[in-house]
């Protein structure tokens, strides 16, 4: 196909693996249900195996993906992992997706049953839960930190130390926040997505998002009542 270029199907997985450089880097902005013409012809693209185009798919999507398993595992090597597995099953698949507007829901739907996979293959070995060092995961922290406590003292520069502490505490709720519903939450909160999205990505009734929203909503809340 003129001057592109395209993955076999025995090299595609060592091609996928080389563009993915995982790092919790901020993404540049997401394309939206609304994406432009030429962010849907870059997937168009993808669809018809130019690497280049895919290429740039990752580099948009990778940081965010990243994060959404890293606060959903609490573990940077298993996060970097699911990374890897999502654009890898995103390269294999992207022939199958009719609608080249939703391709950012999708990814995230597969990233998120991933996690939740690797969540259930845990439960019967115990996990601890680290505070994160990365800098960017921090600043993720912080911000999700502001959706269930108080916004004036959070970006309160006089209450610095105080916001660390914070972002430490909710790190160790979100892991007693049951694995869907914190799915949910992240999706909402941290990641935009509207409860009709998340329902269609999670293929559940939108009563039963908004109930599991609500139900780490409550967690989260009072769990980080003290630093209000």
């Amino acid at each position: 196909m003129g001057g592109r270029t395209t993955i076999s199907d025995s090299g595609e997985q060592g091609a996928v693996n080389a563009a993915v450089e995982v790092t919790p880097e901020p993404a540049p902005e997401e394309m939206s249900p609304g994406a432009s013409l030429d962010e849907v012809t870059i997937i168009v693209r993808a669809q018809d195996g130019d690497l280049h185009a895919f290429e740039m798919l990752i580099t948009t999507y990778q940081g965010s993906i990243f994060r959404l398993a890293y606060r959903m595992l609490n573990d940077r090597t298993d996060s970097e992992d699911i990374v890897q597995d999502t654009f890898i099953a995103a390269w294999r698949s992207l022939p199958n997706l009719s609608r080249p507007q939703t391709f950012r829901a999708w990814l995230y739907r597969t990233a998120t049953n991933k996690c939740l996979d690797t969540l259930r293959q845990r439960q019967r070995r115990p996990t601890t839960v680290v505070a994160s060092t990365d800098l960017d995961e921090q600043q993720h922290d912080r911000d999700a930190a502001r959706a269930v406590a108080s916004p004036a003292r959070a970006s309160d520069p006089a209450t610095a130390a105080e916001t660390e502490a914070q972002m430490r505490a909710l790190a160790e709720l979100l892991e007693t926040v049951p694995p869907e519903s914190k799915a949910c939450w992240l999706l909402r909160e941290v990641h935009d997505f509207s409860y009709g999205e998340i329902a269609h990505m999670m293929q559940l009734p939108l009563s039963t998002v908004r109930g599991r929203i609500a139900r780490a909503k409550r967690l989260l809340a009072e769990g980080m009542e003290p630093w209000r």
